[in-house]
């Protein structure tokens, strides 16, 4: 009989973040605190005749994004994910004190997953047009990266030395949090020893898509005031509006973290990965409550935690009519009947980042734990009825909150009927954290 193999401890060392409303970890840390909105009107969205004409789109200069490329790199470039990824997966790694790799070696305990949901949509129009006016040599050498699922991660691979697993993983919403748990399993069962996780989505509406809109569930009442077009649990929550961005993440084997003193961030005890087969509820679009249940009690039971050990959760909720929906998963997903963890989204100020949100938002998550604070709910008018029913609105905070948080559950759900969950802990010391 083969014995159980024993999964060794995974740690956070090393973050990055480019967001709407700050592009470095420290200053979306404030951001996130003081509810600083990053959503601003959108006159591209206006000149195409969008109905939504609100998005989150980083503030990046020319000078911040020359500090990572070369003149040469930045020849062509229009993949705005691309750079979105490259920066915060740099930053990560620097974040992390990790070293560059030797040119004559790569590092073969380093690996990376940069998941996004697709790529450089702006560099795909421009070679379209160029394609179909006969001039395919003006294309330029970093057409094909540019616009490949896989550009970023094997970008940062040739910037860092990656010999591990580089991949880049695609599950819609899903994509950030489902890399954060693919690099942790790599680790946990021993393939590697660090390995830079997160995700990315380029700006744009070739990417945010006319379709959303055309869907009508991005709010178009909010175009003359922007910060207040994201709301989530509020009753008057009119749809998600767009935003893109970045979030990077070195996970990192715990005796290997020890041993070079590596400032840690907090323990990833484990989570799940599932779908709803569009069974039940589910579809292509709307999720299937059974499963999404379920991916919260795996997360959880996958941990070796119980539910009442939850302290804080930070939902996926987009600021749609679904939002109830969402919170009764979480609330029948951990049997919640008078013990409620504290809840937000960080979507108020950052808006939905597509493939990009569950990474930016696993980096505010973390800050949460790091901090021991729970991030305040913006816009929120009054407590949508559905929520109000079956979730006390003390637990729903709009002003910060100073509390200990030793157990955190972050979760994602996507379009195709996909979802994620990880469970994470505070880090105290080797000592103490038992």
């Amino acid at each position: 009989m083969m014995s159980k193999q024993i999964l060794k401890r995974v740690v956070i060392t090393g973050m990055g973040v480019v967001a709407p409303n700050a592009i470095n970890v420290s200053d979306f840390y404030k951001a996130l605190k003081i509810g600083k909105s990053g959503l601003t009107y959108d006159q591209q969205l206006a000149d195409l005749s969008f109905g939504c004409r609100v998005s989150g789109t980083p503030h990046l200069t020319v000078e911040h994004i020359a500090k990572y490329f070369t003149p040469l790199q930045l020849r062509g470039l229009k993949a705005s994910g691309l750079v979105y990824g490259v920066i915060a997966g740099k930053d990560a790694f620097k974040d992390a004190g990790l070293t560059v790799a030797d040119k004559g070696c790569a590092l073969s305990d380093f690996g990376i997953i940069m998941g996004t949901g697709q790529s450089g949509g702006e560099k795909f129009r421009e070679a379209i047009h160029l394609i179909d006016d006969g001039r395919v040599r003006r294309l330029g050498s970093t057409s094909v990266i540019q616009t490949m699922t896989s550009g970023v991660s094997a970008w940062l691979s040739g910037e860092l030395g990656a010999g591990n697993m580089v991949t880049s993983n695609s599950s819609a919403c899903c994509t950030g949090t489902e890399a954060f748990l693919m690099g942790y399993e790599r680790i946990a069962y021993g393939k590697a020893t660090q390995m830079l996780v997160g995700s990315t989505s380029d700006s744009g509406p070739y990417i945010w898509g006319g379709g959303f809109d055309a869907m009508r569930i991005l709010p178009t009442g909010y175009n003359n005031h922007p910060e207040q077009a994201s709301r989530p649990f509020s009753d008057d929550a009119a749809g998600f509006v767009p935003g893109s961005g970045a979030g990077a993440m070195v996970l990192e084997e715990l005796d290997s973290a020890l041993k070079r003193g590596a400032t840690i961030y907090g323990e990833v005890l484990g989570g799940s990965l599932n779908s709803g087969g569009h069974r039940g509820s589910g579809s292509m679009t709307a999720p299937n409550g059974d499963a999404v249940q379920q991916c919260i009690q795996q997360a959880v039971e996958q941990s070796g935690v119980s539910n009442k050990d939850i302290d804080a959760i930070n939902g996926h909720i987009t600021a749609t009519g679904k939002d109830g929906y969402e919170v009764c998963n979480w609330v029948e997903g951990l049997q919640l009947t008078n013990q409620f963890p504290y809840l937000n989204s960080f979507k108020s100020t950052v808006g939905h980042c597509l493939a990009a949100a569950g990474s930016i938002e696993l980096v505010g998550a973390i800050l949460q734990l790091k901090h021991q604070e729970i991030f305040p709910n913006q816009n929120i008018t009054k407590l949508h009825s559905d929520i109000n029913a079956i979730y006390p609105s003390e637990k729903i905070p709009t002003k910060v909150v100073q509390t200990d948080i030793d157990i955190l559950i972050k979760a994602s759900f996507g379009f195709g009927d996909v979802n994620a969950a990880v469970v994470l802990k505070r880090w105290k010391d080797e000592l103490n954290n038992d």
